[in-house]
């Protein structure tokens, strides 16, 4: 397919709504936050193979835990600098922080184990005791 063609390709929110199994509120939350950016026909929103990418972007940043303003962040700097030197730059700080925050958050979760497991030991042992 051509580049014009591939550029020409539109979709509407139900398209967008089905391909990534999400809400057609969600999509218009995304944006009213600014992060799509649809034409419209009258009522109807019509979106760009940006719009569709952004949105593929925005989820997977979902999934690994950025924030929408973190993802803004980034399409800003893309916008800014089509080189994307900067916005690799970025991510690549927001991938040391996320994974430095992740780290914290197991290591905590392995405190709060060896409390539990502490807990439930002391607590057969004295279900034991009152059974002699």
């Amino acid at each position: 397919m051509a580049n014009n063609q591939l550029a020409s390709m539109t979709y509407s929110i139900s398209d967008l709504s089905k391909e990534f199994d999400i809400t057609t509120r969600s999509i218009r939350f995304y944006e009213d936050q600014g992060l799509l950016k649809p034409k419209r026909r009258g009522q109807t929103r019509i979106y760009s193979l940006k719009d569709k990418v952004r949105l593929k972007l925005i989820l997977r940043g979902k999934r690994l835990g950025f924030s929408l303003a973190e993802t803004r962040r980034l399409f800003e700097l893309y916008d800014a600098d089509k080189n994307s030197s900067t916005q690799l730059h970025t991510m690549l700080d927001l991938v040391e922080e996320k994974k430095l925050s992740l780290q914290q958050q197991m290591d905590d979760i392995k405190v709060v184990l060896m409390e539990l497991n502490s807990a439930e030991q002391q607590c057969r042992a004295a279900l034991e005791q009152q059974q002699e």
